[in-house]
């Protein structure tokens, strides 16, 4: 009887724990993704790298703000006393803007590293920005990629898309880059289009156009970052540490810069361009090799948002009656 009551055990124990298996959901971690990225045109390769105490200033939390190697790099910590962030010293009316990023190993749920264009300083009512947001997640090592777009304080409509990563983004520095001209804004991920988003005319309203500033920057987005504010931020974990490289920062610098501060130069290259008049040819980022993308570049965004994408506003009906006008 003692040997049956034991198998008996045994037995519901083995199925309990193959029960269990079945109802845990699996943990979705960029580890467990081997792709093999397809091969593109290295934009960042183009352009010349901005150490950061030519083209940056401190903006808040100066005590965890590091320089090192000659400024060439930077790091940014998020502690229970503050975050920290960096702003370009210019504002461009557009440009090709990159990143080297290495994010903070470990647990990082509500942890927001941030780099993006933005004008709320000059127009707090009505300001443009264009966000690549790397969120912190419960589950060890495993980053989240946001993307967003505002233009004219459009605030209540916001124009997420969010990706997995096909690698660990804390084991070494990966680039993260934003073009933004007349003709589209881009987001890439190792120089791979992750997101195009069209200036259509008939849409201009909703596409950035203001001059905008360059920030870095890491935060505490406890209340929205991770699972909607349910993770926050365990500062037992802390400090979290950014390590920022090989910055790029290359357009049409805005006059108001050396205007509102004349010992300002600007701090990268800067192109010929006009706001008055077509831009020219030669443009290096209004140009005609900005004007679409490549069928390469066009593939490489297909295989990343087929495989990679798992959010997208133009997809969200529970969120909008009647979705955006560009998601037609």
């Amino acid at each position: 009887m003692a040997l049956f009551q034991g198998n008996l055990l045994l037995f519901h124990m083995i199925y309990l724990f193959f029960f269990m298996m079945i109802l845990t959901p699996k943990l979705v971690s960029s580890h467990d993704r081997h792709y093999s990225p397809p091969s593109v045109s290295r934009l960042t390769d183009l352009f010349p790298h901005v150490s950061f105490d030519h083209g940056f200033s401190t903006v808040f939390g100066g005590s965890n703000v590091k320089l090192l190697n000659n400024a060439s790099i930077a790091t940014l910590s998020l502690d229970k006393s503050s975050g920290s962030g960096l702003v370009s010293k210019n504002k461009y009316h557009y440009g090709f803007f990159s990143a080297a990023i290495k994010l903070p190993a470990g647990l990082s749920s509500g942890v927001v590293l941030a780099f993006y264009l933005s004008n709320a300083d000059s127009y707090p009512h009505n300001h443009d920005e264009i966000d690549i947001e790397l969120l912190g997640h419960d589950k060890r090592n495993d980053w989240v990629l946001q993307t967003n777009i505002y233009a004219n304080g459009s605030t209540n409509t916001g124009r997420e898309e969010k990706f997995y990563f096909w690698f660990d983004p804390t084991a070494q520095h990966h680039y993260y880059s934003i073009i933004w001209n007349s003709h589209h804004i881009v987001f890439l991920v190792d120089n791979i289009p992750v997101r195009e988003y069209p200036n259509r005319g008939t849409f201009s309203s909703i596409y950035p156009s203001k001059p905008m500033s360059v920030y870095m920057t890491i935060w505490d987005g406890s209340d929205w970052a991770t699972h909607g504010g349910k993770y926050p931020v365990n500062y037992k974990y802390a400090p979290f540490t950014v390590s920022l490289a090989e910055s790029e920062m290359t357009g049409c610098v805005s006059s108001s810069t050396s205007k509102n501060n004349p010992t300002i130069q600007p701090s990268g290259p800067v192109s010929s361009c006009s706001k008055s008049s077509a831009s020219p040819s030669s443009d290096p980022v209004d140009g005609p090799d900005f004007v679409t993308l490549s069928k390469q570049q066009s593939m490489a965004m297909d295989w990343a948002r087929s495989k990679l994408m798992f959010y997208s506003y133009c997809k969200d009906a529970s969120r909008f009656k009647v979705l955006p006008p560009e998601c037609k």
